[in-house]
Formats: C-alpha cells, sequence, structure tokens
C-alpha cells in the first residue's frame, strides 16, 4: 500500500438517536464526540436510523398497497387466472 494515502481506520461507537442503541464498527469517519463502551473510550457517531429501529428490521413495516405490480397488470388487463 502506499504510504499517505488512504485515511485513518478504526473502530468507532455509531449510535441510534431514536433507540439509544449503540454498536461498535470500524470507520474513516473523524468524529468529535466520544463515549465509553464495554471499558473503552471510542469516537461517537450519532445515526438517525439503523436496524434498531428502521420499521423493515423490526417487523412494524406497513404495506400500503397489497397487489403487486403483477396482480395490477393483471386485473386492469383482465387476463386474471382461470381456476
Amino acid at each position: 500500500m502506499k504510504q499517505g494515502i488512504h485515511p485513518d481506520y478504526q473502530e468507532v461507537v455509531f449510535m441510534d438517536s431514536a433507540t439509544g442503541a449503540k454498536f461498535l464498527a470500524g470507520s474513516t469517519l473523524k468524529p468529535t464526540e466520544t463515549i465509553e463502551f464495554e471499558g473503552k473510550t471510542y469516537p461517537l457517531v450519532r445515526v438517525e436510523v439503523s436496524s434498531a429501529s428502521h420499521p423493515f428490521y423490526t417487523g412494524k413495516q406497513k404495506f400500503a398497497q397489497a397487489d403487486g405490480r403483477i396482480e395490477k397488470f393483471n386485473k386492469k388487463y383482465g387476463m386474471a387466472k382461470k381456476d
């Protein structure tokens, strides 16, 4: 690897602002805040949405529309399945 062209890679704690959930990951971000996590001090990055608060991952996602594109097409053009 060439020296001096790559950003510094470090362990960073990401915290979900909505739920307060924290997880440790590697990142090249350089946050100014720090936090005590599992006995060590790490830089802190606050995120608005993570897997702890996103409706898809929490199972709280609601479907606004029950029919898919194929069913809509079949309804519209009369190509419904015949039993």
